[in-house]
Formats: C-alpha cells, sequence, structure tokens
C-alpha cells in the first residue's frame, strides 16, 4: 500500500502544467465630447424709471460651463444673446432694443448687446468670455456671474410690463 501512494505522488510530482492557447478581447472605450451650460437662476426682474441710465436687474445669473472636448477644438465661447436687436423686450409694439440692455461679466464694465455674435439677430449679442483649448484644459470649466441693467435714456417707453428672452449659450470651435 505504501508503495502504491509513493507511486502515485511520483507520478503527480513529474506532471507538467498544460494551458490552452491564448484568446485576445479588444477593448474598445470612447469619452464622447460633451459641452454644457447651466444657469443659477432663470429669471431677472427690473423696476423701470423713464429716462435713467441705472435700472439694475433684481438678481445676478451664474452661467456654469462644463466641457470634455477632443483634440481639434481651439476655443470655447460664451455668447448672451437676444433673437432681434429692434426688441429685446417689448410689450405690444413697444419696444426697448438690445443697445439699451447691459450686462457686466465677473464685475467688469457694463457692455450692450449690440455685436453679431455665433447665434442670435444681428447685432444683439455679446461674447462673455473666449477659453483657448489647449491639451492641458480640453477638459475644464468656467462660471461667468452676470449682473444686468437696462438704460432706458433717450427711449420714449409708456407704462407697461415688458417682457424678453435673454439667451446665454456656449459654442466649441475648431
Amino acid at each position: 500500500m505504501i508503495m502504491l501512494i509513493v507511486a502515485a505522488v511520483s507520478s503527480l510530482a513529474s506532471a507538467q502544467a498544460l494551458p490552452s492557447g491564448g484568446q485576445a478581447i479588444t477593448l474598445n472605450a470612447t469619452m464622447p465630447e460633451a459641452l454644457t451650460l447651466n444657469l443659477s437662476a432663470n429669471a431677472v426682474n427690473f423696476a423701470l424709471a423713464p429716462n435713467t441710465a441705472s435700472n439694475p436687474g433684481s438678481t445676478n445669473i451664474t452661467a456654469t460651463t462644463s466641457w470634455i472636448l477632443g483634440s481639434g477644438r481651439t476655443a470655447v465661447g460664451v455668447y448672451a444673446y437676444f433673437t432681434n436687436s429692434a426688441s429685446a423686450l417689448n410689450a405690444g409694439t413697444n419696444n426697448i432694443p438690445s443697445s439699451a440692455f447691459q450686462i457686466s461679466n465677473n464685475g467688469g464694465a457694463l457692455n450692450a448687446l449690440t455685436n453679431s455674435v455665433a447665434f442670435g439677430g444681428a447685432n444683439a449679442g455679446l461674447q462673455l468670455a473666449s477659453v483657448a483649448i489647449t491639451g492641458a484644459n480640453q477638459v475644464g470649466n468656467r462660471t461667468d456671474n452676470m449682473t444686468f441693467n437696462i438704460n432706458t435714456t433717450g427711449l420714449t417707453l409708456p407704462a407697461a410690463a415688458y417682457t424678453g428672452t435673454l439667451n446665454i449659450q456656449a459654442q466649441a470651435t475648431p
């Protein structure tokens, strides 16, 4: 019996590993480009006074732009715009033009929306920011803190409730 156990152990000790053939698995992973813009609020109220340069908005709005971009992108722009420069806000046939609407971005000077930008109507926008994209910041974000003003100087506006839509949008360019 002892001889049988010794023979079995010695035959196991002399056996070598027998591997199978290797099989490859192809791995594919995709990181899609993304560009998002979120606003801290979506309404600002104004108490207008006639022929007055300073009619500030009731609240500031913070726009947070975030991106994950491919290597072909060179810049991210953030824009504010109206669809029509003649009637940024209106009450029936009475209009407040985009040239009377002003934004201060990140504590800077007030600027009227009088430029043609990537979106919106001609002469009805303002570029808030332009970020050059390099290999170091293909993934990034920025924050724009906007304050608003309506300059009624020189406008003949009757008493009314004026409404309009200001659009904030980001764009990544090649």
